[in-house]
């Protein structure tokens, strides 16, 4: 009734198995686990406003053990291994046996028996994961939900009904009503019941009803809520013309309160009869005001007024409220700073504000986790700045901008200021103030290493903005372009895996796509207008040095004939033309002795008539 955590358990492999759902055992469950009473589930966070008598709570977890913890002996009582392979999905208790369902994303359901902790039986619920369980009010049959709902019978583990479900896995399966609304019929325990289920990312609840003939598998009716339900609770119908209540809490924070006498079709989906909000009161300096989430909603007892749990997850504040339900719109004030103490914000936040001395001047960087070696070289600018100027009482922004701007050239020693930390926290800047100026600054640099440094340690958010700015700036100048374009490619290489995960690509860099096409386009005719150009320019060349090449030598050596004296030029030739005269006879000589055919010839050609008449005749 306070809103204090009563109770708190931490499991010992919290971190590596968690919690993924809860149940509490029948109220009678304490000594032997499994006599009679209701079947209950409740999550987390509202622990604190179950009966006293409750002990016994059944804890599924993500690595498919279940944990069963007792509240009053404040441990842990047994675990329940063996059953499934990876996280359980939902748990169930059976309202008589000490037995317990559960079912997982291995695709099967378990019985379980708690006395004992071994697996009773366990069977196939579905060909994907099963998430979630219901068991009917008779205890005879099992609903089951992945993402079609499927009812089982308990005792032969066979499905005695097939329902449609829903696109998305079903969170929420719950029972309406206890007894059909036909009693001429005898009542079998299970036919003429409506059960309503919700699935996650559906803004429909579906009433389902179950028939004795197997055809139809259809939701009977529907309501609508403003945005995936994530918790419901319904008062069960007893008497035939008693409608059920129902309280939907969303996503959004809102309640959703329903009533309806669940008789049959209905095609429209049906809007909530009443819609609760709450909100902090609009004062304190701050005007406007603030909506706080609903967690949960439970109806009371009584069936009229509702337990609400509100605000923070951490320290929820629990309420009892009785609305008037003629209304279709409620908007609850309630201020929750002055009811929650602070210390769980200060907990979460650990945001410690500096203790800062009213004469120094703190320069705040752009983004955290930079580098602190920036500000030293800047704040003593400053204080030079002020020596110079005593008479000046505050210094205009103009020149403060102009302290933080960091000249690179001016930081030569070593133990300067880190120049690529400084180029992204700039560069970081200048994108989020789009300032020119330090846009210039940092984009305008030309060495390759520096470019490199200030993309790869620059944050993630500030890629796609950078991506922006330079497709504007290769729009412009030439110069400026071939500058962009070392940007762009160290952008691509690195941030290559950020940037192909982001849905919106194609649109994002659209310009940039455009803007490479139209300068690939005129590259082709550029580079065969080029290689023209340098085929002629290469022609042109050749022909000359082959015109100049020539002259020259021939030119060298005329001369250097001219230089020698013509007698010695005769004499060399009659001397050669005696030898070849001696070397003629001496050839003919040899060609005798070895031939007497040729010797005949050869006297013939020079004009010997040595040969006889006949011969000659002959010869001629």
């Amino acid at each position: 009734a306070g809103s204090r955590l009563q109770h708190e358990y931490v499991p010992s492999a919290h971190l590596s198995a968690a919690c993924t759902c809860l149940a509490w055992a029948p109220a009678g469950a304490r000594q032997t686990p499994g006599k009679d009473g209701p079947q209950r589930k409740k999550r987390k966070s509202e622990v604190g406003e179950v009966d006293k008598q409750l002990d016994i709570l059944a804890i599924g977890t993500a690595v498919g053990s279940i944990l069963l913890y007792s509240t009053v002996k404040g441990e842990l009582q047994s675990k329940l291994d063996g059953g499934h392979d990876s996280r359980v999905n939902c748990v169930r208790w059976h309202q008589d046996s000490c037995c317990l369902y559960s079912c997982s994303d291995d695709k099967h359901i378990v019985e379980w028996n708690t006395q004992t902790c071994k697996v009773k039986c366990k069977w196939k619920g579905d060909n994907s994961s099963v998430t979630c369980l219901c068991i009917s009010p008779d205890g005879k049959m099992l609903l089951s939900a992945g993402r079609t709902i499927k009812l089982w019978d308990l005792e032969t583990k066979e499905v005695y009904r097939h329902f449609t479900g829903h696109a998305t896995s079903v969170s929420s399966l719950m029972f309406t009503t206890v007894k059909p609304m036909n009693e001429s019929k005898p009542f079998d325990g299970i036919t003429g019941l409506y059960f309503l289920s919700g699935a996650i990312h559906d803004r429909l609840l579906s009433v389902w009803y179950i028939r004795s003939d197997k055809k139809e598998k259809n939701a009977v009716m529907s309501f609508s809520v403003t945005d995936e339900p994530t918790f419901v609770d319904l008062t069960v119908s007893e008497v035939k013309e008693e409608p059920v209540k129902l309280a939907v809490v969303c996503r959004d924070g809102q309640l959703h309160l329903f009533e309806h006498i669940l008789n049959g079709y209905c095609k429209k989906p049906l809007t909530s009869n009443c819609t609760v909000q709450i909100a902090t009161p609009g004062n304190d300096g701050d005007s406007t005001p603030k909506p706080v989430p609903i967690l949960a909603a439970a109806f009371c007892k009584d069936k009229q007024s509702l337990l609400l749990v509100y605000g923070n997850t951490l320290q929820p504040i629990i309420e009892k409220v009785s609305l008037n339900t003629s209304e279709s719109h409620i908007c609850l004030v309630r201020d929750i700073q002055k009811v929650l103490s602070l210390k769980t914000d200060a907990a979460v936040t650990k945001v410690k504000t500096p203790v800062v001395n009213s004469d120094t001047k703190v320069l705040v960087p752009g983004i955290p986790g930079h580098s602190t070696a920036v500000k030293t070289p800047a704040s003593g600018k400053e204080k030079k700045k002020n020596k110079r100027k005593p008479g000046e009482t505050e210094e205009s922004i103009e020149e403060r901008l102009g302290a933080l701007d960091i000249d690179v050239s001016k930081v030569k020693t070593p133990g300067g200021l880190p120049q690529t930390d400084s180029f992204a926290v700039l560069l970081v800047q200048g994108l989020e103030s789009n300032d020119a100026e330090i846009l210039n600054k940092v984009l305008n640099t030309r060495k390759e290493n520096i470019v490199k440094n200030t993309v790869a340690r620059m944050p993630i958010h500030a890629v796609i903005p950078l991506l922006h700015e330079l497709t504007k700036r290769l729009q412009g100048n030439p110069y400026s372009a071939s500058l962009m374009v070392r940007w762009l490619k160290s952008v691509f290489t690195l941030h290559a895996s950020y940037l192909s995960t982001l849905p919106d690509l194609i649109p994002q860099l659209g310009m940039l796509y455009q803007l490479m096409e139209s300068r690939v386009k005129t590259l082709q005719k550029l580079s065969r207008l080029h290689g023209r150009l340098f085929i002629l320019v290469t022609q042109v060349a050749a022909s000359q040095r082959v015109q100049d090449v020539p002259e020259v030598n021939q030119t060298a050596k005329l001369v250097y004939e001219d230089d020698s004296s013509e007698e010695e030029g005769s004499d060399d030739e009659m001397i050669a033309d005696k030898d070849s005269d001696e070397n003629w006879d001496e050839d003919d000589e040899k060609e005798e002795q070895s031939d007497e055919q040729d010797m005949t010839v050869e006297k013939e050609i020079n004009g010997d008539s040595d040969l006889e008449p006949e011969n000659e005749s002959e010869e001629e």
